[in-house]
């Protein structure tokens, strides 16, 4: 076990990493491009070529009245990481760009836009494991969903979209939306990894009449355990068994031919796992 000042101490190191990777995203691939992103980010680029106002200023700027807003409603550690997170981004941004006009690494759209949303994604999600936010629309999405029936991730979608739709306004073409659509969506995707892992594991459900000897097999073979569940037929009374493993995505089709072996007549279903924690997986 941790102690808490040891987890605070990690989530501190998460979010000064996350920031730095963050900042980078913003001035080396996206701003330079103009190539909007999602969030607090997005906003900020969209309004530098608005007005010419420094992006991390404008960042504070936007994120500082949100967060006396949503105070309460964030919790006051998580509210105070928040701030912590929204500083080091804004300072750093500014920093790099304002002080030390550090350049754009490519001018090719498409690689500016693909290592754009890979790195703020990194960034965002380094800031989420340290237990805090980037700051923008989650906080708009907790105050939203605090208040009404509308989910989080309904809000977030929402002021993307609207993000994506004023940046064709902003820049006067299409082009600068459809590059932020690829970019927020690469970021999203680079959050997941950070939040759950890049996972190889498969979750599978198979329904058999012969249980104990698939799971003698599995077991054998695979050398895994799992969980057996009991129950009945939806229409009809009668009993019906559950296998329940994990299994790495390489060994499915291993574990399909155990199943054809012991039992033609069983059912599998495979899915993705999202997250695993415990027994070796995890933290």
């Amino acid at each position: 076990m941790t102690s808490p000042l040891q987890r605070e101490f990690r989530n501190a190191c998460f979010i000064f990493l996350g920031s730095v990777l963050l900042a980078l995203g913003v001035v080396l691939f996206l701003a330079p491009n103009r190539i909007a992103t999602g969030g607090t980010p997005g906003m900020a680029i969209l309004l530098h070529f608005l007005f010419e106002l420094p992006i991390g200023g404008l960042m504070m700027a936007i994120n500082l009245p949100l967060l006396l807003v949503g105070w309460k409603i964030l919790g006051r550690a998580f509210a105070l990481r928040t701030v912590l997170a929204i500083l080091l981004t804004a300072g750093m941004i500014d920093l790099f760009r304002e002080v030390l006009h550090l350049q754009a690494v490519s001018s090719n759209t498409l690689l500016a836009t693909l290592y754009g949303g890979i790195v703020v994604g990194l960034g965002v999600g380094l800031i989420l494991r340290g237990n805090a936010s980037a700051g923008g629309s989650t906080i708009i999405a907790r105050i939203v969903a605090s208040r009404s029936h509308i989910k989080p991730g309904q809000v977030i979608f929402a002021v993307d979209l609207c993000i994506v739709l004023a940046s064709a306004l902003v820049f006067r073409s299409i082009e600068p939306a459809l590059w932020s659509l690829i970019s927020i969506y690469v970021t999203s995707k680079c959050i997941d990894t950070i939040l759950t892992g890049a996972l190889t594991e498969k979750v599978v459900h198979i329904a058999t009449s012969r249980p104990d000897e698939l799971s003698r097999q599995i077991a054998e073979y695979l050398g895994r355990q799992g969980t057996i569940l009991r129950g009945t037929g939806l229409y009809r009374d009668e009993e019906k068994t559950l296998i329940f493993v994990t299994v790495e995505a390489r060994r499915i089709g291993l574990l399909r031919d155990i199943i054809r072996q012991a039992d033609a007549d069983a059912f599998m279903v495979v899915m993705d796992a999202a997250e695993m924690l415990g027994r070796g997986h995890g933290v």
